[in-house]
């Protein structure tokens, strides 16, 4: 079943969501080599908390850390820990928050330090797959406008596209219907209905499409161990087109 949202529950959102964006804007600036990845989650967890929100992801079928820090070849779910980042990589940061009763979710793939013309292309390109499809998170297109306009941007500049993993509707809830694949057939799918609030989450491979699970349950990595990048956004879908929650400005 999809919950529709009033306007006032959008603003609620709006909230939720302008707390994670301030969470990973603080996150970024604390990105640098020698970090480990566990001290950024613990920053996060103290931002999070320290503003009256509850990180989303810890404690979520079983997940112990608040945030995820997917490094290079990691494509999400990157387990914080003893990982030390150093100048070259790229990490995809993920974080959600619970506040005043809804979900924000976001995710973005930073720098660390200088990187190469390649890892900064598959983050730009990434970040393109996202804003190409939200043209068309508006009422009366389909999921599937969404779902092929990223799948065409990655694919059209010689990425993978990831299938086995694919964003989702977010609410009260941080995992609601519909789902919302990085790739599809252009109007096809589910029609879109204003009031539905979804994270469109374009994840994209330098090389394959195909990843694989490791052995803690969790970290999904590419199964040819080339980079991936991460890009995500709440977004709601209202009567004048699609309103980004955790991007403001």
């Amino acid at each position: 079943m999809i919950w529709l949202k009033s306007r006032n529950e959008i603003d609620l959102m709006r909230e939720s969501g302008r707390l994670t964006e301030l969470a990973l804007e603080a996150i970024e600036k604390k990105i640098q080599p020698g970090v480990t990845t566990e001290e950024l989650d613990r920053f996060a967890e103290d931002f999070i908390v320290k503003n009256g929100g509850v990180p989303s992801f810890k404690d979520y079928h079983g997940y112990k850390k608040s945030i995820c820090t997917s490094v290079n070849s990691v494509v999400v779910h990157g387990i914080p820990g003893k990982t030390v980042l150093k100048e070259g990589d790229i990490i995809s940061v993920d974080v959600g928050v619970y506040y005043k009763g809804f979900h924000g979710d976001a995710a973005r793939t930073f720098p660390v330090a200088e990187i190469s013309e390649e890892a900064l292309r598959l983050i730009k390109v990434t970040e393109s797959c996202f804003f190409n499809a939200l043209a068309y998170a508006k009422p009366g297109r389909r999921m599937g406008d969404i779902s092929s306009t990223v799948q065409k941007t990655a694919e059209t500049n010689g990425y993978g596209v990831v299938r086995s993993l694919i964003g989702h509707g977010i609410g009260r809830n941080l995992h609601e219907e519909p789902d919302v694949p990085n790739f599809g057939s252009f109007g096809r799918g589910m029609l879109l209905r204003e009031g539905m609030t979804i994270a469109i989450e374009p994840m994209i491979n330098e090389g394959t499409h195909e990843v694989k699970v490791m052995p803690d349950g969790w970290t999904v990595k590419t199964a040819d161990s080339k980079l991936s990048a991460h890009y995500e956004n709440t977004v709601a879908i209202t009567e004048n087109g699609p309103e980004i929650l955790t991007l403001s400005g």
